[in-house]
């Protein structure tokens, strides 16, 4: 990693400009101590390039909006430091893979959303305002599965880190199995049935290579091979009790 002086050193930036057809474009930045990722990218939409696409909000790790590929590798801009991964003085900035590109930085999430719906991550309620509050015990094995979980804002960089999701378009990602391991494990839920057959049908766990990218790459700290692999658990247990009776 080149050593920065914020006061006289400057950045290489290279961005993806305009969809599948488009090239990178080269910017000069300066290096500032501190700097995210983020920032760089608000400094060429603001100084260099206006029309530049590219997504954030909260801008401190909340909403996961932010997240673009960046050398080579699916991050949070936002809480990304250039210091940590500049090489050679150089950033090279794309959108996520696995996702069509609208423009530049900005990916279309479609598919990523109408999947985590397709794998059953739909929470279906038992109670009404009305009822009281059901009792859950947070000392239970499955609460504590679904807390593993259950911070995930579909950021949808597991889902850009997926080798499985590049080559299968019917794989409906880490990020759905994710959740739907989460309401399997949510007593509250009142469709367990619902969502075990959802995660299990073509295109879900059974899809998963158990390579681990997802895990690597979450920003969180989630594994969501941990989730998908107690889906397969509780499928078979669930094929064997079906067997048995």
């Amino acid at each position: 990693m080149k050593d920065m002086t914020p006061e006289t050193d400057t950045l290489e930036v290279r961005i993806w400009r305009g969809r599948d057809e488009g090239r990178f474009e080269t910017y000069e930045v300066p290096a500032r101590e501190n700097q995210t990722v983020l920032d760089v990218v608000s400094e060429v939409q603001r100084h260099h390039e206006p029309a530049l696409a590219y997504r954030f909000a909260c801008r401190v790790g909340v909403c996961g909006s932010c997240a673009m590929t960046v050398n080579g590798k699916p991050r949070w801009t936002c809480r990304t430091h250039v210091q940590k991964v500049v090489d050679g003085g150089a950033l090279t900035i794309e959108p996520l893979r696995n996702m069509p590109r609208i423009k530049d930085l900005a990916t279309d999430m479609t598919d990523f959303f109408d999947k985590w719906h397709r794998a059953g991550g739909r929470f279906e309620g038992t109670r009404t305002r009305h009822d009281p509050i059901q009792p859950v015990d947070p000392e239970s094995r499955a609460r504590k599965n679904a807390n593993a979980g259950i911070e995930c804002i579909n950021c949808a960089v597991c889902y850009a880190a997926c080798d499985v999701v590049a080559w299968d378009d019917d794989y409906v990602g880490p990020a759905a199995l994710n959740r739907a391991w989460t309401l399997l494990n949510d007593e509250k839920h009142g469709d367990q049935r619902g969502t075990l057959d959802a995660a299990t049908a073509a295109g879900g766990c059974g899809s998963c290579h158990t390579q681990g990218s997802c895990m690597k790459h979450c920003p969180v700290g989630i594994s969501p091979t941990r989730s998908i692999a107690g889906i397969k658990r509780m499928s078979l247990m669930d094929f064997l009790n079906m067997r048995g009776k």
